[in-house]
């Protein structure tokens, strides 16, 4: 039996920050690809780069930062050596964790990839692809548009983020979706309005992240980082309330705080900064955590994933994705707003159940596309 080389094209090694949540997202569906039917699928990374992402520059990010505040520009100037080494184990972690592609794909030479690489089809996702907003429009690697990934691909845990349809926009939406042979969505949002208006599979899927379990996550992350008992606050976006709380509760439970942010002028606070930490180093920062504070998305995956004490903050244009987990989860009290919540303990036998049901779904559905293609 012949075994079918299978692209993965999603969000991950070229944007403007470096993203723990995009790299293991990736990470985790180039495991399970490969762990899924070895004799017949083998995951290989594209190393592709979207047209509007080709002037991002993570190790200058400055131009390109969405927060244009002097405060922030201020910060993430101080915090431009701890960007620079962090880059640096990214791009390590991209070139020794997975297999990738022989050279760099964009709209230029995509036309090549398929004899250059070998390649039998694509898997694209999961993270925001589908988001018009966040990459200009219908991008072409994303959405399958390129001629040779025409009907030879599927999608896995695709989002649109908080993207809306109107009746214009709706039957362009569906032309480029054609172009999968199943589809498969992160978020609940689109599902049944696709699934009435297309020909093909379509369904919700955990994110690649929930595929795998901590054991699976153990086996790349780094030692302890720290002696010291700590409370993790890793943030996306900075949140004044949600700082404030995890400076209450680490004072309230004795806890060094181990920040994973671009708030340089917090280690003047007591604060150990480490946005120096490479993707091996974040898994253990988390694991070893005794609380876990943050407004990531993928910071509450791993939170679960290592059954953390924590709480997650919603923020400016992550609101869906983090609601809807946390209803996955069923741990919507987990939810935070003002830090005055009060929190709860979470019963993690109960949320491994959940996810667990909802991992088996998501696993019918990739070997069901799979064998499409």
């Amino acid at each position: 039996m012949t075994v079918k080389r299978l692209g993965i094209v999603s969000y991950n090694i070229y944007c403007n920050f470096t993203n723990y949540g995009s790299a293991l997202q990736s990470w985790a569906l180039f495991q399970t690809v490969n762990k899924l039917a070895p004799d017949k699928y083998k995951a290989v990374l594209v190393d592709y780069c979207p047209d509007i992402l080709a002037d991002k520059d993570p190790l200058n990010p400055m131009k390109n930062m969405w927060d244009k505040d002097s405060e922030s520009r201020k910060q993430c100037k101080l915090s431009l050596p701890a960007i620079r080494i962090n880059y640096e184990k990214f791009d390590r972690f991209y070139n020794t964790k997975f297999d990738i592609t022989s050279k760099k794909y964009t709209s230029a030479n995509f036309d090549r990839i398929v004899p250059n690489e070998k390649l039998d089809g694509f898997i694209c996702g999961s993270d925001t692809i589908f988001c018009l907003e966040e990459f200009g429009g219908y991008e072409n690697g994303y959405y399958a548009n390129y001629e040779c990934m025409r009907n030879k691909s599927i999608s896995y845990a695709a989002s649109f983020g908080d993207s809306c349809f109107n009746d214009n926009s709706f039957p362009v939406l569906l032309k480029k979706l054609n172009n999968f042979k199943a589809v498969g969505l992160r978020e609940n949002k689109m599902v049944s309005l696709l699934s009435d208006n297309l020909d093909v599979v379509v369904r919700k899927n955990v994110d690649p992240t929930l595929l795998l379990t901590s054991d699976d996550y153990d086996s790349i992350a780094c030692p302890r980082q720290l002696e010291e008992k700590y409370l993790l606050l890793y943030t996306r976006r900075y949140n004044a309330n949600m700082q404030a709380y995890a400076e209450k509760t680490a004072k309230e439970k004795g806890l060094k705080i181990v920040e994973i942010s671009l708030r340089a002028t917090n280690k003047d606070k007591g604060h150990i900064m480490r946005y120096d930490a490479g993707v091996e180093e974040f898994l253990s920062l988390v694991k070893h955590a005794e609380f876990v504070v943050t407004n990531s998305f993928h910071g509450l995956i791993f939170g679960v994933q290592y059954r953390k004490p924590l709480c997650v903050f919603i923020r400016e244009q992550a609101n869906t994705k983090i609601s809807e987990l946390l209803d996955l989860f069923g741990i919507p009290d987990s939810c935070f707003v003002s830090g005055n919540e009060q929190y709860k303990p979470i019963d993690y036998g109960y949320v491994h159940n959940r996810i667990n049901i909802a991992s088996k779904d998501s696993i019918r559905y990739l070997k069901e596309a799979l064998s499409l293609l």
